[in-house]
């Protein structure tokens, strides 16, 4: 089996395995008020619903957050929506019937959630939110992303360094406003050269699952394309698995966003061109610091952009290869 497989397959079993642990901290999180009832206070109960808990990045980020929250005597709740707008809405409207004391929230839709949000304001309960904005919404008390439209930006200079022109694939995620910000900073950098195109776009929801057989679809209408441009590093994981097994990976640049260890790995190896990083850790420390300023009633930014820097093959000996940054 080669790296690049045993990558990609250790990669879904870890999906599973994430799904599977999730579900057993949720239940366990519901009933874990009565541990502390010898506390000399009542502790806090935090809510948190991700986009999606089968990406080890949000992962870590309810890990960071759950560290803290658990440090001062109080209780988080964390929820999978399994990309489902309608369980998240289910999730968000159980965290406000538990009046819960803040709510962090990556949303699946970021046009979806409104009245929801409404509601945990009317009920006086802050929403932080992680790594996707919801734009122009005033019920968000904080916000911390990367900086996602330079993401994209960033990979699109380096390939234009790269090629003089291309034929390109853009992996998606429409409602994950994150990620249209990062596919949209690619398209504004090349759109004014006619020599670079865009071949096809695929939806793929930013999932290794969903991407590895789209991907394959497309390879079986034989477009020529020589670039691959994702969302994220489980997208291009899928859509690389799927080259590398019909043999169209060789000479493709191949582009994404997170960082990931597997993906810095093969960055290494040589399958994939870059990636660009985002800090799950920091992001799950500063909402942690953030939430805990917001229930002291102490001041703080309301938003928070984290920089982002591109790493290829050209700078890899900078970064460590194992684990997050």
């Amino acid at each position: 089996m080669s790296k690049l497989k045993k990558i990609i397959n250790i990669t879904l079993a870890g999906i599973l395995v994430l799904t599977l642990l999730m579900s057993v901290i949720t239940v366990i999180n519901r009933e874990s008020k009565e541990n502390f009832i010898y506390r000399n206070k009542e502790p806090k109960k935090i809510g948190a619903t991700y986009m999606t808990l089968n990406n080890p990045f949000y992962q870590i980020i309810d890990n960071e957050i759950r560290s803290v929250v658990n440090a001062n005597g109080d209780i988080l709740i964390s929820l999978d929506p399994q990309l489902s707008l309608e369980r998240q809405v289910q999730q968000l409207e159980y965290l406000i019937e538990q009046d819960v004391d803040a709510i962090v929230l990556t949303a699946v839709d970021f046009n979806g959630l409104t009245s929801s949000l409404k509601k945990a304001s009317e009920a006086g309960i802050p929403i932080l939110v992680v790594d996707t904005d919801i734009p122009e919404n005033d019920y968000v008390s904080f916000s911390i992303t990367s900086d996602n439209y330079q993401a994209g930006v960033e990979c699109a200079k380096d390939m234009m360094k790269k090629k003089s022109h291309a034929d390109i694939v853009l992996l998606r995620h429409s409602k994950a406003y994150s990620a249209l910000q990062r596919i949209q900073g690619f398209v504004d950098t090349i759109k004014d050269n006619p020599n670079y195109r865009i071949v096809e776009n695929i939806e793929c929801n930013g999932q290794l699952e969903v991407a590895m057989p789209k991907m394959k679809q497309f390879l079986n209408k034989n477009v020529p394309f020589d670039v691959v441009m994702g969302l994220n590093d489980p997208s291009i994981l899928g859509a690389v698995a799927a080259m590398q097994e019909q043999n169209r990976l060789k000479d493709v640049l191949v582009y994404g966003v997170d960082g990931s260890p597997e993906v810095k790995d093969l960055i290494k190896d040589g399958f994939i061109e870059g990636t660009v990083v985002q800090s799950p850790k920091t992001m799950g420390k500063e909402t942690a610091e953030i939430l805990y300023r917001i229930l002291n009633k102490k001041g703080y930014a309301k938003s928070e952009k984290i920089e982002v820097t591109l790493i290829t093959k050209e700078n890899i000996h900078e970064h460590s290869l194992e684990g997050w940054e």
